[in-house]
């Protein structure tokens, strides 16, 4: 009998056997118990987490017959009937198959429903399951849209993707979605230890680790590497060989480079450079296990005691260099060693790429080897050498004009700074010579009551002045605004359609930024995106940069808007784009500034300098605060 690889040996046969997957198990356990069936599953998730898997566990629990021949539809399969025996061997006449990567047309397609017109042969129901249902065309994707929607009560459609950002909304908002997570190494260590334990294969603890390290979430890539090591190990697993397979970096120079970056000794860092090339280790694996240890790190100097697992062998050594090492240089070298993995294909040279990166620490730390702060300083300079700069940039004054002086009165003490806002009246003097400054100041009292102490030059001689009055403005409720030229908030004001979904995307936007659930990219993607439609908890946004709609981007949106319960899933178009949280936020914006120009210029201590003085507002002064 030929080998069966561990991979499809120990594949799950039942909800029970499912590893890692708790969320979707209990989703699926509860509907079959409950009879609460739905005629379209989608599951989603990266490569070898299980989407296959559940699609066979849920095709023998809808026609498993019972070991008696007397069963129904159970969440817990017999496993011994004929109907689960024949879905587990692929010869069951009722679940069929597709392979959308090589069937992605539409022949293939309407082959599939040409079947669905005839009940189940065999079993209870008929069950479809298409893989890799993104790969199929759009006419493939039109054609199976009726029959997805309204399919006879016999049929279920099981589709599976590990990119469901290219299925269509018309298609998800069809289907019940399940997402399949990437597994924690942990689990896959877990997992690995009771399999080996099982086919009575030695393994080495550490050796383990780094197999659930490397298979990044997917159990089948464990299991694969996990084949190839006892191959390798002539039927035993060792730490070093399986080093050796991956070609992974031990642990011992990832602690050399740490410690000698701490103490701030170049020499051992180039010399453990020179040793990894000798031994030919990767330069990204160095990299890669570096960044490791310092997330660890910086994670023990944050939070003590949280360091991770305590049975990992390398627990006292990530302590010790996390209370030599500042939380800032670790931070820094975690970001350059991230970095620094793209840059190792653009050297000439890898090795000398990594030692640039790692060097580079050592050139942003101080001689003294403390850390310090370095800021630039002016020089000072008299005030009476300094030329007087206005608040705000003059309109070219008139032939024959004196030149202006500024002169600030302060704000009243009975108003708070938050709730002030400031403007410049400029006068100006209808003779050239230099006027005298002025000798005394009268009160004066604004229209919303708050008094000012205001210089007043005689009035024969009006001299040039800038005046400072504060005005009261109340921020509107609940807003977070974004400082912006008056120019460009009346642009995207005058841009600004309101639509019923647009409040809706305001408000969600507003409270993610709150939280800080999204920041940068994914910040300004919310902002610039408009709401087009929701569709249960699915919902469809609109954007008018294709930069800003990047598949990272949009997962990390999807994730906190799933976080925040207010949608599972997204898609983003590119169109013309009316209504946005930022559009909404710069119309705020005008308003307040439209509101703060009407008080200024209807105060009646303006209206009497502009009157008496020639005085006149200078363009742009008005900031509401």
């Amino acid at each position: 009998m030929s080998y069966l690889v561990l991979a499809r040996k120990y594949r799950p046969r039942n909800f029970t056997e499912m590893v890692g997957q708790e969320h979707v198990v209990q989703a699926l356990t509860n509907a079959l118990t409950q009879q609460r069936l739905h005629h379209a599953y989608l599951f989603t998730g990266t490569r070898g987490v299980g989407k296959t898997t559940v699609s066979r566990i849920l095709a023998k629990s809808l026609n498993c017959q019972g070991a008696d021949g007397q069963g129904g539809i159970t969440a817990t399969p017999c496993g011994v009937c004929p109907a689960c025996q024949d879905i587990d061997s692929g010869r069951f006449p009722d679940y069929t198959e597709l392979d959308a990567a090589s069937n992605r047309g539409v022949d293939e397609v309407q082959g599939l429903l040409e079947q669905a017109v005839y009940k189940p042969v065999q079993g209870r129901f008929k069950v479809f399951m298409i893989d890799e249902v993104h790969m199929l065309t759009n006419t493939a994707f039109n054609a199976m849209l009726k029959t997805l929607e309204e399919p006879p009560e016999y049929l279920k459609f099981v589709l599976a993707t590990t990119d469901p950002q290219k299925v269509p909304v018309t298609v998800l908002s069809r289907c019940l979605q399940f997402n399949l997570r990437p597994m924690a190494p942990e689990t896959v260590l877990e997992h690995l230890a009771q399999v080996l334990a099982t086919e009575n294969v030695a393994a080495e603890p550490p050796a383990l680790r780094l197999l659930a390290r490397a298979a990044r979430g997917s159990m089948r890539d464990a299991l694969s590497l996990t084949d190839q090591a006892i191959a390798f190990g002539s039927g035993r697993i060792e730490e070093a060989a399986v080093r050796q397979m991956l070609g992974s970096v031990d642990r011992t120079y990832v602690f050399r480079l740490i410690d000698a970056l701490a103490n701030n000794d170049g020499r051992t860092v180039v010399e453990t450079v020179d040793v990894l090339r000798l031994n030919g280790l990767s330069a990204a694996s160095t990299l890669e296990d570096m960044s490791a240890v310092l997330q660890r790190m910086a994670v023990l100097q944050a939070v003590p005691g949280m360091g991770g697992d305590a049975s990992d062998p390398d627990a006292t050594e990530t302590a010790r260099l996390a209370s030599r090492m500042p939380p800032d240089e670790t931070q820094l070298l975690y970001s350059l060693c991230l970095h620094g993995r793209g840059e190792l294909g653009l050297a000439p040279d890898e090795y000398a790429a990594l030692t640039m990166v790692l060097l580079r620490l050592l050139a942003f730390k101080p001689d003294s080897g403390t850390a310090e702060k370095k800021t630039l300083t002016r020089p000072e300079t008299p005030a009476a050498a300094l030329p007087a700069v206005p608040a705000a940039a003059p309109a070219v004054a008139p032939a024959g004009f004196g030149a202006f002086e500024e002169k600030t009165a302060p704000a009243p003490a009975d108003i708070a700074p938050e709730a002030t806002e400031s403007i410049a009246i400029e006068t100006v003097s209808h003779d050239a010579t230099p006027l005298a400054r002025p000798t005394q100041a009268l009160p004066v009292r604004t229209s919303e009551g708050l008094a000012a102490a205001v210089p007043m030059p005689p009035r024969a001689e009006p001299p040039p002045a800038v005046v400072a009055i504060p005005v009261r403005q109340s921020p509107e409720p609940g807003a977070r605004l974004q400082p912006q030229a008056p120019d460009a908030g009346r642009a995207a004001a005058a841009r600004f359609t309101p639509t019923e979904e647009g409040e809706v995307w305001h408000a969600a936007v507003r409270q993610l930024i709150a939280s800080e659930a999204i920041t940068a990219l994914v910040r300004e993607l919310a902002l610039q995106s408009q709401l087009v439609a929701r569709d249960g908890e699915h919902w469809l946004l609109r954007v008018e940069r294709e930069s800003l709609n990047q598949a990272s981007t949009r997962e990390r949106l999807r994730g906190a808007l799933a976080a925040a319960g207010l949608a599972q899933q997204i898609s983003v178009e590119l169109g013309v784009v009316i209504d946005s949280p930022a559009r909404r936020n710069a119309a705020i914006e005008n308003a307040r500034q439209q509101r703060a120009q009407d008080i200024v210029m209807n105060d009646p201590f303006v209206q009497t300098m502009v009157r008496e003085f020639d005085a006149r507002v200078v363009p742009g002064s008005i900031k509401p605060l």
